[in-house]
């Protein structure tokens, strides 16, 4: 007995603006891996040109931080020793009993509301201010006018190198842990610049206390000696 065949069904037709789904589906699947691809170079190109930047900017803060160091090595010895100690103290609580993240998220906050009004500086400025060491700096200002003690200076020093050292690590540990860094430019240029405005902030408040710091001295060892090594790397390079 031969096998009956059953009738083939008939195809059903698509509702109507749905019989282009599946094509449309593909081409938007294609559309965004070619999106995805071009985001992803963007992105590389950008990584490449901060790295770039961070390299050119790197001397300036070899030269900052040595300029720095020749003008604070003017002021008093004991002076310069309480203001170790601020970093160290920061250091030892920081490695050995307790992260004091909770701090810099405060200041975080405090500097976020105070640039409210300006957007573009909410999500740089507590990265790039170190709100603490700023406010340290203006108070003593404000109690030097009728306060003329020894200990005012020696804790205001002392609390300025332990605020200091708090935002650059802090700084250093957010940019870090931030993913797609491609090369770690994001991460090398941003602490580079972080670092160089710190000290910079420093040397200006520390020419404000003291007499023997100067600002304007800073401004010029720190621009000679990278004006210097520019100088130095282009004869090696393209001098012969």
């Amino acid at each position: 007995m031969a096998k009956k065949e059953l009738p083939e069904k008939p195809e059903q037709p698509l509702p109507r603006g749905k019989e282009n789904f599946s094509a449309e589906s593909r081409a938007g699947g294609l559309s965004g891996d070619f999106s995805s691809k071009i985001s992803g170079l963007s992105s590389k190109f950008f990584g490449v040109v901060k790295f770039l930047l961070a390299v050119v900017i790197l001397p300036l803060v070899y030269s900052s931080l040595v300029a720095f160091s020749n003008e604070f090595l003017k002021i008093d010895a004991s002076l310069q020793q309480v203001f170790y100690n601020g970093i160290i103290s920061f250091l030892a609580i920081y490695l050995f009993i307790w992260e004091p993240a909770v701090i810099y998220r405060k200041g975080h906050k405090l500097l976020e509301i105070l640039f409210s009004f300006v957007k573009p500086m909410v999500n740089v400025a507590p990265f790039l201010l170190p709100i603490y060491t700023i406010l340290i700096f203006i108070l003593y200002g404000l109690f030097s006018l009728g306060i003329k003690s020894a200990w005012l200076v020696n804790y205001t020093v002392f609390l300025i190198g332990f605020s200091v050292i708090l935002h650059l690590t802090f700084s250093a540990r957010t940019i870090r842990s931030k993913k797609g860094d491609f090369m770690k430019a994001n991460y090398i240029f941003g602490f580079s610049f972080i670092f160089i405005l710190n000290i910079a902030l420093l040397a200006l408040g520390f020419s404000m206390m003291f007499g023997e710091f100067s600002f304007v001295n800073y401004c010029n060892i720190s621009f000679t000696i990278f004006k210097n090594i520019f100088v130095t790397v282009f004869k090696q390079l393209f001098l012969f």
